[in-house]
C-alpha cells in the first residue's frame, strides 16, 4: 500500500516543556512504521507576528502548509494548560483551513497531573472539528509526564509502546479511509 504522510505537530513553546519529550518519542515510534512517513514540527519555530493572524499568513509558512496540503493526516501533541490548549498551538493552526479538510487528526495530551491531557483533547474536538479535520477515537495520553520520561527523554515505562501502537494502528485506518475518500468521492471541499 502507498506510505501515508503524517506530520507531528508540538503545540506549545514554553520553557521547560516535558511535552516535547512526547513528541519526539511519538515520532520514533512513527518512523519505526514503514507504511508512514513524518515529520515534526514545532510551534517554536514559527515566528507568529504579534500584529496579525490567520490564513492571511499562510504563505509565510510554507514549509508548514504544503506539509498540511500533502498530509494524510496529523498528530497534535499538545500540554493541558487550564483545561486548555496554547494559544501558539491555535494560532499554527489557524494559518490554513481546507487543506485540513476530510484528513484524520489523533490527539496526544500530556499533563503533569494524573488526566494526562484528557481536557485539553477534550476542548481541541471542536476547534480541529470546525477546521474539517477528523478525529480518531483512540487518544494517547501523557499523565504525570515528569515521571514517564527521563530529564533525557527516554520512556520510562514499556506500557506506552503498546498504547502508541494502539493509537497509530486507528489513526493509519482512518489516514486511508479518508485518503481514499479524497480520492475517490466527489466534493466540494477537495479536488
Amino acid at each position: 500500500m502507498d506510505q501515508l504522510n503524517i506530520p507531528v505537530l508540538l503545540g506549545t513553546n514554553r520553557k521547560q516543556r516535558k511535552s516535547v519529550f512526547a513528541a519526539r518519542w511519538l515520532v520514533g515510534e512513527v518512523e519505526k512504521r514503514p507504511e508512514i512517513r513524518t515529520r515534526l514540527f514545532d510551534v517554536a519555530d514559527f515566528n507568529l507576528p504579534h500584529d496579525d493572524y490567520g490564513q492571511e499568513l499562510k504563505d509565510r509558512f510554507p514549509e508548514w502548509k504544503d506539509a498540511i496540503i500533502q498530509a494524510d493526516g496529523l498528530v497534535i501533541v499538545s500540554p493541558e494548560y487550564n483545561h486548555g490548549y496554547p494559544g501558539s498551538l491555535k494560532a499554527v493552526l489557524d494559518l490554513l483551513l481546507r487543506e485540513y479538510v476530510h484528513k484524520a487528526v489523533a490527539f496526544v495530551g500530556v499533563s503533569a497531573g494524573p488526566w494526562g491531557g484528557a481536557r485539553v483533547i477534550e476542548a481541541m474536538v471542536p476547534m480541529v472539528r470546525e477546521l474539517g479535520l477528523a478525529v480518531t477515537f483512540t487518544d494517547l495520553n501523557f499523565p504525570s509526564v515528569q515521571k514517564v520520561f527521563d530529564e533525557q527523554g527516554k520512556l520510562l515505562d514499556s506500557a506506552f509502546e503498546k498504547r502508541a501502537a494502539a493509537f497509530l494502528d486507528e489513526l493509519v485506518w482512518m489516514s486511508r479511509v479518508l485518503k481514499w475518500g479524497r480520492a475517490n468521492v466527489p466534493s466540494k471541499f477537495h479536488g
